[in-house]
């Protein structure tokens, strides 16, 4: 047997040529047609196809083509590709049987498949399980070079609840959402509950946050998606789409009957909103008698409690000849002073009985003055919180009415001694004079004025004009006239003089000072005003200001000018010597004068510190806080004069703003005197501004203060 076997064609061979010579494959020698080589050199080759492939599929190449072995096993049979050589180009091969006889094809059409263990499906001559082109595995199988294995190329290769995902030839529940029911999708190849915006859910369903909710009963989505039912202190429901108050917590209630606010009370309601009962506010036994009735209270929206009681007529004060029992007490008309303020209902008292909108009796009538901002009618005039207004606008710079004065220190309400009616008998200025200190006399008409303002920088501390005493003239050297300003140091003698008050002959004098010489007071000036005092009133202030030449050179002198507040009055508390221009350090008196520095710092403060009493024992004060306030007002003068001793600064200083406050009782009649004089001789002039008189529900503690 030839090494290598050939068939050799020419170029010009054709098919049918081939198949002739095929033909005769089963002769036991090879037959070799000899042909031409090509161009090339390279001769046509043709493999010749043994056991197993069908003869249309033998193929011819411009290459030889070298066949290995390849066996296939049929009946028990091995056909075997026998060796093949390379003959100028060209290779071929034979089949033949386990006995080396050449075999034809297995098959040459499935129906020769039939029953063959290798397969029902013959692909090129060989019975095989299955092709791709005849894929005839079965259910959940699919063809993969002639082999059957698990998983599927499409639909078709899959049971029939079950779809092919194509990628990965693997039969899932799913590869889509849309390959899933209503209200479900696809997650790792099986529907599970859900939904999308490409998935919807079933009907009667609405998909919230990727899952199918019923919006008429889910408490999490109620009416719309993530409206969750929620109640404070309470449990919720869902019903038709509403959140709906199911019940109130352990220890909670709804008292209000608002499921929105949840269970908003702890413990027990009260009442039901809206509920009513009868009520009535008044003093026992009074309830239906006279004008008195009984009211209506109602539940409030929250049920925690009673509103108020409408309706009731508690109470009141009888009204005079009306022939009804305004105060319930089973008598018409009658007209008693409950309170024992001297004032009866009739008589104008306003609250003559403790009640509601009468807490202090005796604090409220007629004869009252008006607290301002304590929401009372004080003084029963209709009217709450309105408090005399000031009264001074106008007032003639030289006057000499008393009362006008009263009017610049803001005494603004005037009344009479004995008035006719009872229910006039109100607070107010009485009477006023202007006299020497002893209340004799008449003061020089340029000791007394009345200014707005004084000097440059002090201004009137209530109202538009302050009132001046003065021992030289009533006036500042900025813009003053009627009367024109005239120097304090050396000063004015006006020529007048008295007796020093009958009542304050023993003068006071500050520790270590000399006393006064002599027992006259020059160029004084007393203004006395008579007043009956409200009957709310414990006491009263005013303020001052007190300026004297004899700073500094004459301090601790027998110089010492005195200014004076002598306060007739029952009040419990005032110096024994009625005066109340005094400061109180708790051992010792110090009248206000110029020796009033040495008492304490803060009462002397509108000065030069440095040296004083330079025409006396020289000592040194710094007690002075500034000389703003004596600008304009003739004590800031500077220079030396005749009786100086030297000294060539300012002309006086001052004690600023002090309040002078006196005790007084209620609905009395008070006199209080306002003087001042020269000691021991009628130069080195001294003043005292007066304005913002005020009266207190509250005793005071008598005296001058700072401020």
């Amino acid at each position: 047997m030839m090494t290598n076997r050939h068939l050799v064609l020419r170029p010009t061979l054709g098919v049918a040529s081939l198949c002739l010579v095929l033909a005769c494959g089963d002769d036991t020698e090879s037959r070799t047609t000899s042909g031409s080589a090509t161009d090339s050199g390279t001769a046509t080759g043709i493999t010749s196809v043994g056991s197993g492939t069908s003869a249309g599929s033998m193929t011819a190449t411009a290459s030889a083509t070298s066949v290995g072995s390849d066996s296939a096993s049929s009946g028990g049979s091995t056909a075997t590709t026998g060796a093949s050589s390379t003959s100028g180009g060209m290779t071929t091969g034979s089949t033949t049987d386990g006995t080396g006889t050449t075999g034809g094809p297995e098959c040459m059409v499935d129906a020769d498949c039939q029953g063959s263990p290798n397969g029902p499906v013959c692909d090129n001559g060989t019975c095989v399980p299955c092709t791709e082109a005849n894929d005839v595995c079965g259910e959940g199988t699919y063809c993969e070079g002639n082999t059957c294995v698990p998983g599927c190329l499409d639909d078709t290769d899959c049971p029939q609840n079950l779809t092919c995902d194509e990628a990965n030839k693997q039969c899932v529940g799913c590869v889509e959402d849309n390959d899933c029911g209503l209200g479900t999708v696809c997650e790792m190849g099986t529907c599970v509950p859900g939904c999308n915006q490409q998935q919807p859910c079933q009907p009667g369903f609405a998909c919230c946050n990727d899952e199918c909710v019923d919006l008429n009963t889910d408490v999490d989505n109620c009416g719309m998606c993530d409206n969750a039912c929620s109640f404070t202190n309470a449990s919720a429901t869902c019903e038709n789409g509403t959140c709906t108050l199911s019940a109130c917590d352990n220890g909670w209630e709804n008292c209000d009957q608002n499921d929105n606010n949840g269970c908003e009370q702890q413990g027990t309601c009260t009442c039901v909103p809206g509920e009513q009962q009868s009520c009535y506010t008044g003093p026992a036994g009074t309830e239906n008698v006279g004008i008195c009735k009984s009211g209506t209270q109602t539940c409030n929206d929250q049920g925690t409690g009673w509103g108020p009681c409408e309706g009731e007529v508690l109470p009141g004060n009888e009204i005079c000849g009306n022939g009804l029992d305004d105060d319930c007490d089973t008598v018409a008309d009658e007209d008693p002073d409950n309170d024992g303020d001297g004032w009866t209902v009739c008589g104008g008292d306003c609250c003559d009985v403790q009640g509601p909108n009468c807490l202090n009796p005796t604090l409220v009538n007629p004869g009252a003055f008006e607290v301002d901002g304590n929401m009372v009618d004080d003084d029963c005039d209709g009217a709450i919180d309105n408090p005399v207004p000031a009264c001074d606008a106008g007032l003639a710079t030289n006057s000499g009415n008393p009362l006008d004065y009263a009017k610049a220190i803001d005494l603004c309400q005037f009344t009479t001694e004995n008035p006719p009616d009872p229910k006039d008998k109100k607070w107010g200025v009485i009477s006023g004079s202007l006299t020497l200190a002893n209340g004799q006399g008449t003061p020089a008409s340029v000791s007394r004025s009345i200014r707005n303002g004084f000097g440059q920088n002090i201004t009137n501390r209530f109202g538009q004009r302050l009132a001046v005493l003065s021992t030289g003239h009533a006036a500042d050297n900025f813009n003053d006239s009627n009367p024109n300003f005239a120097q304090y140091q050396d000063g004015v003698d006006t020529g007048t003089s008295s007796p020093f008050p009958p009542d304050y002959n023993a003068l006071p004098n500050a520790p270590g000072c000399p006393d006064p010489v002599g027992n006259s007071a020059n160029n004084p000036v007393n203004l006395k005003l008579r007043i009956r005092v409200p009957t709310n009133a414990q006491s009263f202030s005013v303020d001052m200001f007190f300026f004297s030449a004899e700073y500094p050179e004459y301090v601790c002198t027998a110089f010492n000018d005195f200014f004076v507040t002598l306060l007739d009055s029952t009040g419990m508390g005032n110096p024994a010597d009625k005066n109340i221009a005094v400061y109180d350090d708790g051992n010792t008196l110090w009248p206000v004068g110029v020796n009033i520095l040495k008492a304490a710092n803060g009462l002397f403060t509108q000065c030069s510190n440095g040296t004083i009493t330079q025409c006396g024992t020289p000592s040194t004060y710094n007690g002075c806080t500034g000389t703003s306030l004596l600008n304009g007002t003739g004590f800031d003068i500077t220079g030396s004069t005749f009786y100086s001793c030297g000294y060539s600064g300012r002309h006086g200083g001052g004690t600023g703003w002090l309040k002078m406050s006196g005790n007084v009782t209620p609905g009395e009649t008070i006199e209080i005197r306002f003087v001042i004089w020269d000691t021991s001789d009628g130069i080195f002039d001294s003043l005292v501004l007066l304005d913002n008189w005020q009266w207190s529900v509250q005793a005071s503690d008598p005296g001058v203060t700072p401020g």
